[in-house]
């Protein structure tokens, strides 16, 4: 919120200092602390209650939970007291404090610890074949698949980080800031599909708890998580396209054809987790029209709508606008405006944090053995924060489209040479985006307090009859079936479509006025 009523001319609330300042410890904090954290406890979670198995060394779980502790810290500290005001990429020549650079550095050495743990973990349960004889659960096989990815993101990051730490010790001359930037991206874009693939494995995981859901094909869907292996590195391009070193062949190959692997994986998962729950409605006898199995669903269990409204979001409005953004012609417009904050909130926002926010809620009574205090706020708060955030990056995305930059303090550039004024209806998006802001800022401490009042100070759980939220059984089988097994999901599919469709030609229909071709 303090980063939104400043970059509003009307508010303008923080001095210039602190602007850049909170905006590099939100960047930071939004994409990597907050997420990682998150995602390191569904590891352990994953690779040990979910496999019926042991951990393999508490201990040193507990000591690379310190260090990514210590680490946060040291970053929060560096950049609150102003010897870090290096923005999230923090790009050389910028120069921060040395302990910026290790408080980084503890941080994801922490995080491939626990990495390595989920591996350990995997082949102990393996060998001792606490989950039978099977295949990974598809949860777990999803967060194995997470854990590649992290590894190839953290190693990128201490290829840069390690050398950029020596410069600002002055043990080294110089970091080349091309080079920072092209290795940079293998850390921090890929870092962003590692919560895709975390984020889509909880999808699957409350269809299983919430209904009984699974996949309507499990090797379809395995499949799709590899896509993300092999395409989300070549996607990072689009943050290089004004760069010298990569060749304009590779710029186009990655950006316009390799991207939409990860693409097609994500729609695979878009289609493979609704129709789970639809066939699993479906076998409960909900077989109405198209939209039966959807009337009943379990609107009451806030875990389930999270994963629903999660699953929208992040279809409709981040995966839509990060195809867009994707494409080169339309990233060299798009890139340094405020569309690509509004097209994080789609996907970071509205859907990883919604996703965990709302598998929070099995949390609280299956590890903490709490009920769920306050729990008629809990069923709003997802709800609420997918309205504001839907509001949110509607507004950001509408000002982008219109021009409004996204690096800067003043976005008018006051006093400077080049001075612009924006068209009068980008006043009208401004309210809409500071609206949407409140609104989920306002659930953000919602849900704060629900987890934190539940944890500390909550009702034991003694038994399934204290469970507020539903451990769904396995629907009957249905082996007389024939046709489409899910044809609501498909309907849905459809309209997803054509919503794409139409975006996709307004977009290139903006960008034919902007680049006439003659």
């Amino acid at each position: 919120m303090l980063v939104l009523l400043t970059r509003w001319q009307v508010i303008h609330l923080l001095p210039v200092d602190w602007f850049y300042r909170i905006l590099t410890l939100h960047g930071l904090v939004a994409l990597v602390v907050w997420i990682v954290f998150w995602e390191m406890a569904g590891l352990l979670f994953g690779s040990t209650i979910v496999l019926n198995a042991r951990m393999v060394a508490p201990s040193v779980a507990w000591a690379s939970f310190v260090m990514m502790v210590v680490g946060t810290a040291l970053v929060a500290y560096t950049v609150l007291t102003g010897t870090a005001d290096v923005l999230f990429t923090s790009y050389a020549p910028l120069k921060a404090d040395p302990l910026y650079y290790l408080g980084i550095i503890l941080f994801a050495v922490g995080a491939l610890i626990v990495i390595g743990l989920f591996f350990a973990n995997i082949i102990v349960a393996k060998k001792e074949k606490t989950y039978g004889d099977g295949p990974l659960p598809l949860f777990t096989f999803g967060l194995l698949t997470a854990s590649i990815l992290g590894v190839g993101t953290l190693l990128p990051g201490a290829v840069i980080y390690v050398p950029t730490f020596l410069w600002s010790l002055g043990l080294i001359d110089s970091v080349d800031s091309i080079i920072y930037r092209l290795i940079f991206w293998g850390f921090g874009h890929s870092a962003q599909q590692v919560n895709v693939a975390a984020m889509i494995s909880i999808w699957y995981l409350g269809a299983f708890l919430t209904v009984g859901g699974t996949s309507i094909n499990e090797k379809v869907s395995r499949i799709a998580f590899l896509f993300y292996m092999i395409g989300i590195n070549l996607a990072s391009a689009h943050h290089l396209l004004v760069d010298p070193v990569p060749s304009p062949s590779w710029k186009v190959l990655n950006t316009s054809y390799f991207m939409y692997l990860a693409v097609l994986a994500s729609m695979i998962h878009a289609f493979a987790v609704p129709s789970a729950v639809e066939t699993a409605q479906r076998r409960r006898g909900y077989t109405k029209g198209l939209f039966d199995w959807l009337k009943n669903c379990p609107w009451g269990n806030p875990a389930f709508v999270a994963v629903f409204l999660s699953i929208v979001i992040f279809g409709f409005i981040g995966g839509v606008t990060g195809v867009i953004n994707g494409a080169e012609q339309a990233n060299m417009i798009i890139h340094n405006t405020i569309a690509v904050p509004g097209h994080f909130k789609g996907t970071v926002v509205g859907g990883t944090t919604l996703t965990f926010m709302g598998a929070t809620y099995y949390l609280i009574p299956l590890i903490f053995r709490k009920k769920i205090s306050l729990y008629g706020v809990a069923k709003a708060v997802p709800w609420m924060f997918a309205l504001g955030v839907v509001t949110l990056s509607a507004g950001l995305s509408t000002l982008g489209y219109l021009g409004v930059p996204r690096r800067h303090w003043d976005v008018t550039f006051g006093g400077g040479p080049f001075t612009y004024s924006f068209p009068a209806i980008t006043d009208m998006f401004w309210v809409v985006a500071v609206v949407g802001g409140a609104i989920a800022f306002l659930a953000v401490l919602a849900w704060v307090i629900v987890v934190v009042v539940s944890v500390f100070f909550g009702t034991p759980v003694r038994g399934k009859e204290d469970m507020q939220l539903t451990l769904s059984d396995i629907p009957p089988a249905d082996d007389n079936h024939s046709g489409f097994v899910a044809p609501g999901t498909f309907a849905l599919t459809i309209i997803f479509m054509i919503a794409f469709l139409i975006f996709t030609t307004l977009n290139w229909g903006w960008l034919s006025v902007m680049w006439e071709v003659k």
